[in-house]
């Protein structure tokens, strides 16, 4: 795509440029004069750096000057124009030069619309704030947006030069970027083509080098090296700042409607499995109301974040027993995830519901399982076993809340005593939810995965309580049961 279209080169009469900043005196600018005149020599060492093609050093006087000055309409407009200048100056670089490590062209583009918004609420009545705001806009792809703004401009002033330029740029542009024929079904070129699946584009990025790639493919490509898929310029960017193409998107799915219904199918079905199908986490048994810190580094699961967080944010976390899979586990939501630079997550997950797996296999280098939904099997309502089963979960939450007392008044003079975030009674269900209450309560000791396996596949709700409180009593007199 040629950006030349976006600076407005052949009739910008200088609202691509910078405006000089006046000196005035001390009833004229309310400010101390010695302040003004820090914002003065700020403001002429940043108009210079810009003339000069320094925009990075220009960006750097003018924040210093919109500090002492907040609000000034020119530190603003000089600030977004310098920032428009680096995004064009970064679209604009070829494939073959050196990677530049920094903000990527929409970034500063972003910031350019920031301060051209700004600059139009106090100044809605001059052309130039809707020039810069357009011009922003068209760096950010933003088409129609572009052109609602530039129309509105010519309702301030039909006769601005620049901003029938800009305009007549951007139909220009408009045309440029898909040609249709004039009959029939629109052409399919191999540009809408991702070269990772050799599918129709599907949620498409473009990457600061100029290629573009379905959103998924570029980051499951990244998972394994930070660079083009393509070009292979190192690449800083991932799935928390990168924004889709929404004009690359729309032309797509305009033009090819239904290939792009499949696609989105095509990912529907990885995101949203269905009731009874899982993903599968293997690393170590959980219990419901489990709570755990993951960091995921591994590529095969860094995808299958990705695909859980468009979707249910759940996931099946299962152990292993005697060298194979474990055929119960348990399903985790994923109540926080912070992706990390280097395309890593931090997650904290909870226990949910318990399964059992039916049958598993492979998919995009994880596991997928079909499960069975495991609950416990409760006395019928109204008979004198579910009285007792209510009784025996009152009395336990009242023995665990007492244990919990003890252990924390322990903990304040032993170092050496449980951990302090096992003695949290934050969260403690209800007892009249005897099955939930019951793992809550045996997630207080310090099992060992084939304890806490024993007691997932356990359908009996009294006795698991029964061993909780057991286990419970012999930490208390300091000893393990084996």
């Amino acid at each position: 795509m040629d950006t030349n279209f976006l600076s407005g080169e052949s009739s910008n009469a200088g609202f691509d440029d910078i405006e000089d900043f006046v000196w005035a005196d001390d009833s004229t600018t309310n400010m101390p004069w010695d302040q003004f005149s820090q914002v003065f020599d700020l403001m002429q060492k940043g108009n210079r750096a810009f003339r000069e093609n320094r925009y990075d050093e220009a960006i750097g006087c003018f924040n210093k000057a919109i500090v002492k000055k907040p609000n000034d309409p020119v530190i603003l407009q000089n600030r977004s124009a310098a920032y428009s200048r680096i995004s064009r100056l970064l679209k604009n670089r070829p494939a073959s030069a050196p990677a530049v490590n920094g903000l990527d062209p929409t970034t500063h583009a972003e910031f350019a619309l920031k301060d051209a918004e700004k600059l139009m609420s106090f100044r809605n009545d001059s052309a130039k704030p809707y020039f810069l705001k357009a011009n922003a806009l068209m760096l950010l792809e933003r088409y129609e947006d572009a052109r609602e703004t530039l129309l509105a401009g010519l309702q301030v002033d039909p006769s601005s030069n620049p901003l029938r330029g800009l305009y007549q740029n951007l139909e220009a542009l408009s045309v440029s970027v898909i040609k249709r024929p004039k009959h029939g079904k629109p052409q399919r070129f191999d540009e809408y083509d991702c070269t990772v699946c050799l599918k129709l584009l599907y949620e498409p990025i473009t990457t600061p080098c100029g290629h573009s790639f379905c959103r998924s493919c570029l980051f499951q490509s990244m998972d394994h090296g930070n660079k083009c898929p393509m070009c292979r310029t190192v690449l800083f960017i991932s799935p928390k700042t990168s924004s889709i193409s929404v004009t690359l998107k729309n032309i797509i799915q305009k033009n090819f409607p239904e290939e792009y219904a499949e696609r989105k199918s095509e990912n529907d079905s990885l995101t949203n499995l269905g009731v009874d199908l899982v993903p599968l986490f293997l690393m170590d048994v959980v219990l419901p109301c489990q709570k755990m810190a993951l960091n995921i580094f591994e590529p095969r699961y860094r995808l299958m974040v990705r695909r859980i967080m468009e979707g249910n944010r759940r996931m099946g976390m299962v152990g292993s027993e005697s060298g194979t899979m474990a055929d119960f586990a348990c399903e985790v939501e994923i109540t926080e995830c912070e992706p990390l630079p280097d395309g890593r997550f931090y997650l904290e997950v909870e226990g949910r519901r318990r399964f059992r797996i039916i049958r598993s296999w492979e998919q995009d280098g994880y596991r997928v399982a079909e499960v069975e939904w495991i609950q416990d099997i409760y006395p019928v309502g109204g008979t004198r076993e579910r009285e007792d089963l209510q009784d025996m979960a009152r009395g336990a939450s009242e023995l665990a809340l007492s244990w919990i007392r003890r252990a924390k008044e322990a903990a304040r003079t032993d170092r050496r005593s449980r951990r302090m975030e096992l003695l949290q009674a934050e969260g403690m269900p209800s007892s009249q939810d005897p099955e939930r209450f019951s793992f809550w309560l045996v997630n207080l000791l310090n099992l060992r995965p084939p304890e806490k396996l024993e007691l997932l596949r356990l359908r009996d709700t009294a006795e698991r309580i029964r061993r909780g409180l057991i286990y419970l009593r012999s930490e208390e007199q300091g000893c393990r049961l084996q």
